[in-house]
Parts: C-alpha cells; sequence; structure tokens
C-alpha cells in the first residue's frame, strides 16, 4: 500500500521510529532504530512494507529497497514472521546470510531469535539460489560500527542497545553472555548493537 515515506525523522526508540509527514507521524518498525539516528530531525525516504494480519496492522521500514525486497522474500519461509526477519536484518550483515543460505550453513541460520532447525531448513529450500542478486547492493558503509561517543552518554547508549536487542527477540540470558564485551567499548547506542549482534552470530 505505501511504497515509501519522504519526511522528518522525529523519534527513534528501542522498536520502532517516527517519521512526520505532512503532520502525520508514522510509526515505522525497522532492523535497528538506531541506525536512523544521524537523521533525527532530518528528511529521509524510508521504504516500507505495509503488514496486515488480523492481530498485526504494522509498517515496517528500511533504508534501501533491496533491503526491503530481502525482507519480503523471508517473509515468504514459513516459519517466519516480520519480527524474525527484523532480527536477521539486523545484523547488518546480509551477505553472511544469503552466504549461510547458499552453504546450506544450518548452524549459522538458528542463531537468530526464533529460527529453529525446521525454520532454518526451510529457508534453505525456499532461498537458496534465489538471493545472488542483493549481494552487490549492500553497502558495508552502512554496517561500520562508529566509536565516536561522549563519555557521558554510553551508559545511556548500552541501555537503549540492550533494549533493542530484547524487542528483536534475544533472550536475557543471550544479551547478559555478550554484555561485558559490550562495556568494554565506547560506542553509540546503533555501534552497540551492531557490535553485539555480530558477537551473537559468533556463539
Amino acid at each position: 500500500m505505501y511504497e515509501y515515506i519522504k519526511g522528518n525523522v522525529e523519534f527513534v526508540g528501542p522498536e520502532y521510529i517516527v517519521i512526520e509527514n505532512n503532520e502525520i507521524g508514522y510509526q515505522i518498525k525497522t532492523p535497528n532504530p538506531f541506525s536512523f539516528s544521524p537523521f533525527s530531525g532530518n528528511k529521509i525516504t524510508v521504504y516500507t512494507y505495509h503488514y496486515v494480519r488480523e492481530d498485526n496492522i504494522s509498517l515496517y521500514g528500511f533504508r534501501s529497497q533491496d533491503e526491503k525486497a530481502l525482507f519480503t522474500k523471508l517473509l515468504n519461509v514459513s516459519g517466519i514472521g516480520p519480527k524474525g526477519a527484523l532480527a536477521i536484518l539486523a545484523s547488518g550483515e546480509p551477505s553472511q546470510v544469503i552466504s549461510a543460505i547458499e552453504a546450506e550453513d544450518e548452524a549459522f541460520l538458528v542463531k537468530f531469535p526464533g529460527v529453529g532447525k525446521k525454520t532454518a531448513r526451510q529457508m534453505i529450500l525456499d532461498l537458496k539460489g534465489k538471493l545472488a542478486d542483493f549481494l552487490p547492493d549492500f553497502s558495508p558503509d552502512l554496517f561500520t560500527v562508529e566509536k565516536h561517543v561522549a563519555k557521558a552518554e554510553i551508559d545511556s547508549a548500552l541501555d537503549e542497545a540492550i533494549l533493542a536487542l530484547t524487542a528483536l527477540g534475544y533472550s536475557e540470558k543471550e544479551v547478559k553472555k555478550i554484555t561485558p564485551h559490550l562495556k568494554k567499548e565506547q560506542l553509540t547506542t546503533d555501534g552497540y548493537i551492531k557490535l553485539a549482534l555480530k558477537l551473537l552470530l559468533k556463539r
């Protein structure tokens, strides 16, 4: 229904962002909301997917059309809902996901929240050989961990990152396991999330 929304980034939280367009604020769920923090108050284009079910009507948003397309392909896999698809995309490493599917690496795929062996196998069956076109279009610059944070902001950024990881479906136990590693760094919220996801996928 909505191909994209162009407007100002008015709010960034652990689960969603708010884009204001013509005095209407659109609540949009994204893989990593805090990746939009640098654009707060600025006008951007968010490519959207309108998800409609009896118990859930939501807007999901992405930085690029390719990210949105990969999200829709993941949704077509039995056992993967929008929350699971967001968690997979939030890793910021779609090339790893695609490579794991092509290599039939179930052990890597089951590291994502909500993905068990059955769902991992279904991902491979449904998507193998159908995702190669996405690889050249994802810019690694979108997923670089940045280290430019004032010391006073570090604790708040880490707390926000933990909330975002929980919203993606990672358990408290999983997050606690990597928290000591995160505390060694001085990052933005976005940076903590990206580092945390890299650590979680190396388990």
